[in-house]
């Protein structure tokens, strides 16, 4: 029997924005997902008010089950009702233990957001910005126990331009995974997709960005921040240290040119700067800690009583 897109019954896995819109994808398209499987809902904003994640609000706009275990390695016997095809994940955000992998009948493949075999792990997209990267991808691959190491079946090449940060390109990355699955789901499912094994030789890894790695390090040249920058922003944000509080830089470009000490913020009629390592950045928006973002020049004119003042 010929799967189509009518008869292949799939579960979908994902959590974030960027994966629900490949959710809406499959489903504009016609293909028959009967389950999803997210993260719990969780405490958003000031008031801590209770948000489903985007791909379950997707997924209860068109009256499919959903499913929200806190630990999937531990809760998985709801799949036995399911009789699933075929698994299909991007950015879950739980590791997948092998119980699952071998519950549908085709395998369980995934849409990853790099070039594989570079940036293995559960930060590609940020890596990429944060090491200065021209350009990165999506890689449909296969499923297997060990971390993004399955086969890979196609890519798609994703431009980095210089204005980019993570939430412009995690845009980009989904509307290619979207092109991605949907091309190439059926033949995959038909046994017209070969794999390709990945060569080991060449795999890099794409650590989570932790806590600590939201707090600027400006003993770095100037353009290591400002990648450091564009990788976490809009969100979380990257931040120094002023005697207000933390600042979060969330556009910066260097200042050519310009010449600081580290952690020297100028602040003059042509805009504000900060010292780093080596070189300097112009702030060109910001977000005092309570306060709204603003441009680099208001914070420049607002703030004038700072220049000169050394920030963390």
């Amino acid at each position: 029997m010929a799967y189509t897109k009518e008869n292949a019954r799939i579960l979908y896995m994902g959590t974030p924005e960027i994966s629900a819109s490949i959710l809406e994808g499959l489903l504009e398209e016609g293909f028959n997902v009967v389950a999803v499987v997210t993260n719990p809902d969780k405490e958003v904003g000031r008031k801590r008010i209770l948000t489903p994640p985007p791909v379950k609000q997707v997924a209860l706009a068109h009256s499919i089950p959903v499913y929200q275990p806190r630990r999937i390695r531990l809760e998985h016997d709801f799949l036995s009702d399911l009789d699933i095809d075929v698994i299909v994940t991007m950015a879950y955000g739980q590791i997948v233990p092998k119980e699952v992998l071998e519950a549908p009948k085709r395998g369980c493949i995934n849409l990853h957001g790099s070039l594989l075999p570079e940036l293995r792990g559960a930060a590609p997209i940020q890596r990429a910005l944060d090491l200065g990267y021209k350009q990165t991808g999506i890689t449909l691959m296969q499923m297997v126990e060990a971390m993004d190491a399955g086969e890979m079946y196609d890519k798609e090449i994703v431009p980095i331009e210089e204005k980019d940060n993570y939430t412009d390109l995690a845009k980009k990355i989904s509307e290619a995974a979207k092109r991605l699955i949907l091309r190439d789901l059926l033949p995959y499912l038909n046994d017209e997709l070969p794999g390709i094994p990945q060569d080991e030789s060449k795999v890099t890894f794409a650590a989570k960005i932790s806590k600590e790695e939201e707090h600027l390090d400006l003993s770095l040249p100037a353009e290591q921040v400002r990648n450091h920058i564009r990788a976490l922003s809009l969100s979380p944000g990257a931040y120094v240290e002023l005697p207000q509080g933390k600042c979060k830089i969330l556009q910066a470009e260097v200042a050519e040119g310009k010449t600081l000490a580290q952690g020297e913020l100028c602040l003059e009629k042509s805009g504000a700067y900060l010292g780093c390592g080596e070189g300097a950045l112009k702030l060109l928006e910001v977000q005092l800690e309570g306060k709204n973002k603003m441009e680099g020049n208001s914070f420049s004119n607002g703030y004038r009583s700072l220049h000169g003042s050394f920030v963390k």
